[in-house]
C-alpha cells in the first residue's frame, strides 16, 4: 500500500474516531498510535475544508489529499485570510480572558482588520469547528462537605503603619467549598506557617465543619517539595490535618483545573472585596 493511501486511511480513520465515536483528541491518538499533533492537524485541516463524517462515497484517497492537502486557494479565499482561531480561544476561554469579551466583539475586531472577511455566521462556524479539535474538559462533580480548596490571592493589601508611615503588603487568604462554592476570605499579615494555619482553623469554623479533604496549591508553607504524583507535604501541615481529621491532597502542578473552585473564588474576592476597597486606607 502507497504511503499516500495509508496516509488517507489514518485520515479517514482520525474523522471516524472523532465524529462518529465521538472520541478525544488523546484517545484517537492513542488508538491509532500517531501522535497528539498528527491529529490535532487532521482534524485542523477537516474542518477548514468543511469535511466531516461520514465522507461522501465519491470522495476518493486523491480528493480527499487534495481537500485537506491542497496548497492552492481560491482568489476569493485568498482575498479572505482565515482568523486566527488560536488566539479568539485564548480570549474567550484562555489566561487572558476579560469580562465583556464575546465572540461577537472578536468578530467585529476581526472584521476591522480584514473589511473583506468572513462574515459572522461563518467566522461563528469556523470557531466551532476549531473548538471540536480540542480535549474537551472532564466536569468535575463535588459532594457536599468533601473538599475544601485553600489557596492566597496574587493581589496585596497596602497596609500603612501609622507611626512610621512606612506601607507594606496584607496577603488574602480565600477558602471555597467544592459543592456549594461557599467562600471564606480573611487578610493576613505574611503567608507563612503559622499564618497559613490560622487561615485554615478560621475557615473551617466560618463554615461550621471540617471537610474531608482539603486541597491546597504548591505552597511553599503546604508542599516541601512539589510533585505530580507523589508531594512532599509540610510536616506541621500535615500534623494539623491529622488533627482536625481532613487528609490534604495538593493539586498538581500546572493543572489549574484541580483548584478551579479556588482560582474562581479568588478572582471574586479580588473583584467584589479588593477592587471596592482600593480607595480606602487600612
Amino acid at each position: 500500500m502507497s504511503r499516500k493511501a495509508v496516509s488517507m486511511r489514518k485520515a479517514r480513520d482520525i474523522l471516524r474516531l472523532k465524529y462518529e465515536m465521538g472520541l478525544g483528541v488523546r484517545q484517537i491518538a492513542r488508538s491509532l498510535r500517531v501522535s497528539h499533533g498528527t491529529v490535532v492537524n487532521y482534524l485542523s485541516r477537516a474542518g477548514v475544508a468543511g469535511i466531516g463524517w461520514p465522507l461522501p462515497a465519491e470522495i476518493d484517497d486523491e480528493e480527499l489529499e487534495a481537500l485537506l492537502f491542497s496548497s492552492r486557494r481560491s482568489a476569493e479565499e485568498a482575498r479572505r485570510p482565515l482568523p486566527a482561531m488560536e488566539e479568539i480561544h485564548k480570549e474567550l476561554r484562555g489566561k487572558r480572558r476579560s469580562k465583556g469579551i464575546t465572540l461577537t466583539l472578536l468578530w467585529e475586531e476581526y472584521r476591522a482588520d480584514e473589511p473583506g472577511g468572513y462574515g459572522y455566521t461563518q467566522f461563528c462556524e469556523y470557531y466551532k469547528r476549531f473548538v471540536s479539535t480540542l480535549e474537551p474538559a472532564l466536569r468535575q462533580p463535588y459532594k457536599a462537605g468533601e473538599k475544601l480548596f485553600v489557596d492566597w490571592a496574587g493581589e496585596t493589601i497596602p497596609v500603612v503603619d501609622v507611626s512610621s508611615g512606612e506601607t507594606w503588603q496584607a496577603h488574602l487568604f480565600v477558602a471555597a467549598l467544592g459543592a456549594s462554592n461557599y467562600t471564606y476570605a480573611e487578610a493576613f499579615e505574611n503567608t507563612q506557617l503559622p499564618s497559613w494555619v490560622e487561615a485554615h482553623i478560621h475557615a473551617w469554623e466560618f463554615c461550621g465543619g471540617v471537610a474531608r479533604v482539603t486541597v491546597p496549591d504548591n505552597e511553599k508553607t503546604a508542599v516541601t517539595r512539589p510533585c505530580r504524583y507523589e508531594p512532599v507535604v509540610h510536616r506541621t501541615y500535615e500534623e494539623m490535618a491529622e488533627h482536625y481529621g481532613t487528609v490534604v491532597i495538593p493539586a498538581r502542578p500546572r493543572e489549574p483545573r484541580d483548584k478551579a473552585k479556588v482560582e474562581a473564588a479568588v478572582e471574586n474576592a479580588e473583584r467584589r472585596i479588593l477592587a471596592v476597597l482600593r480607595h480606602q486606607t487600612f
